[in-house]
C-alpha cells in the first residue's frame, strides 16, 4: 500500500510539473512609475504605492524639496517590506523619461502647468504613458494640461483628486474623484487603489476636479453655517452636545455637525478639541473654495453664497488665531464661545 500511494503522488506531480514550470518561467512585465509631489499627501500616497507593487517594478521619486526625497527612499529602503525598487530622480524629466505611470500631487494650478511644460520637452521619449494627476486644480487648467500631453502624443493625461486629507494618504484610505475616457479606467483604478479605498469614475477628463470642487463648494458653506448655528445656539443658553444632538437626528445634519464639530468638546478627536490643529488647513480649504467659483464663473452657474464665504476664509486664513488651523476654526473667527 505504501509503494502504490508514493507512485500515485510521483504521477500527480509530473502530470502537474509542465503547467507550473511554463508558469514560472513567463516573466511578469516591469512597470516604471514616476512620482513628482512629495508634500504631506503626496509622500504617504508614494509610501503606499511602492509598498504594494512588485519588486519587478520601479519608482522613480521627485520633488523640489530633496531632502523629502531622500527620507522617503532612505525610509522604504530601510522598511525591508518590499515592494518596487525606489530611485531617486534629479528632476521631473527624469523621473518622467522611462516611466509606463506618472503620478503627480502638485499644490497649484502653476505647478502642475509648469512641471508639465518641463516633462514634455522634445528629449522626452515617444511613449504611450498614463499621467495621473492627483492635483486639486481648476478643470480648465487640468484640460489644457490634457491637451499638451495629447498634441507631444506622449499619452493620456487624467485628473484624479482625492478626499481623505493626511489621515487617509497614511492609511491607504483615499477617495479618488477619477475623469477619464471609459477605456483608460481599467488602467488607471488598481493604480489608485493601492494608495486608496475607493475610486468614483466622474465621467470624462476634467469631471474628476469638477466632482471634487462642487463637494469642497458645499462642504465650506457647511462649515460656516454649522460654526454660526452653534454658536447661536451656545449664546442663547443650549449646551454645545445637546445642539448637536438635535442637529445630528434633524434636517441640518452634515458633515461640518457630525464629525468635524467646530465647538471644542463635541466630538473627541475633532481639530477643535486640540486648538484646531491638524484636520484641513483653512488655507487648504481658501483655495479650494477659490478654485471651485473660478470653475462656477466659467461654467456661468451662479454661486449666491460663493462671494461672502470666501471673504470669510480669506480673512480667517490671515488673522493669526487661525492661521495654519484646521478649516473648522472659523467658529472662531466668528467669535464663537470656546
Amino acid at each position: 500500500m505504501p509503494s502504490v500511494t508514493r507512485s500515485t503522488h510521483l504521477v500527480a506531480r509530473n502530470l502537474c510539473w509542465p503547467r507550473r514550470r511554463a508558469f514560472s518561467t513567463t516573466p511578469k512585465r516591469l512597470e516604471s512609475y514616476g512620482f513628482i509631489g512629495l508634500g504631506q499627501m503626496g509622500y504617504q500616497m508614494a509610501k503606499n504605492l511602492q509598498s504594494k507593487l512588485s519588486p519587478s517594478d520601479s519608482v522613480r521619486l521627485f520633488d523640489i524639496n530633496g531632502e523629502s526625497v531622500r527620507r522617503l527612499a532612505q525610509e522604504v529602503r530601510a522598511s525591508k517590506t518590499g515592494g518596487a525598487a525606489v530611485g531617486v530622480a534629479h528632476d521631473v524629466e527624469d523621473a518622467a523619461k522611462e516611466a509606463d505611470i506618472v503620478i503627480t500631487v502638485l499644490p497649484e494650478p502653476a505647478h502642475v502647468k509648469a512641471v508639465f511644460s518641463q516633462i514634455l520637452s522634445p528629449d522626452l521619449p515617444k511613449k504611450n504613458r498614463v499621467f495621473i494627476d492627483c492635483s486639486t486644480i481648476d478643470p480648465s487648467s487640468s484640460q489644457e494640461v490634457a491637451g499638451l500631453v495629447r498634441d507631444a502624443k506622449q499619452g493620456q493625461f487624467v485628473d484624479a483628486p482625492m478626499s481623505g486629507g493626511v489621515v487617509g494618504a497614511t492609511a491607504g484610505t483615499l477617495t479618488f474623484m477619477l475623469g477619464a475616457p471609459d477605456p483608460v479606467v481599467p488602467k488607471v483604478e488598481p493604480i489608485l487603489l493601492r494608495m486608496g479605498r475607493r475610486v468614483l469614475h466622474c465621467g470624462a477628463q476634467g469631471n474628476g476636479l469638477t466632482a471634487k470642487l462642487a463637494n469642497n463648494y458645499l462642504l465650506a458653506i457647511n462649515n460656516i453655517a454649522t460654526a454660526e448655528a452653534m454658536n447661536l445656539g451656545i449664546r442663547r443658553g443650549l449646551d454645545p452636545k445637546v445642539l448637536a444632538s438635535v442637529i445630528n437626528v434633524s434636517t441640518g445634519k452634515c458633515w461640518p455637525s457630525e464629525v468635524n464639530n467646530p465647538v471644542k468638546g463635541v466630538v473627541e478627536g475633532a481639530p477643535a478639541s486640540r486648538d484646531y490643529a491638524g484636520g484641513f488647513g483653512i488655507s487648504l480649504m481658501a483655495k479650494d473654495l477659490r478654485l471651485a467659483i473660478v470653475a462656477a464663473h466659467e461654467a456661468k452657474a451662479k454661486l449666491a453664497l460663493g462671494s461672502r464665504a470666501n471673504e470669510v476664509y480669506e480673512a480667517a486664513e490671515k488673522a493669526e488665531l487661525c492661521k495654519g488651523r484646521d478649516f473648522s476654526v472659523v467658529y472662531r473667527f466668528l467669535g464663537g464661545e470656546e
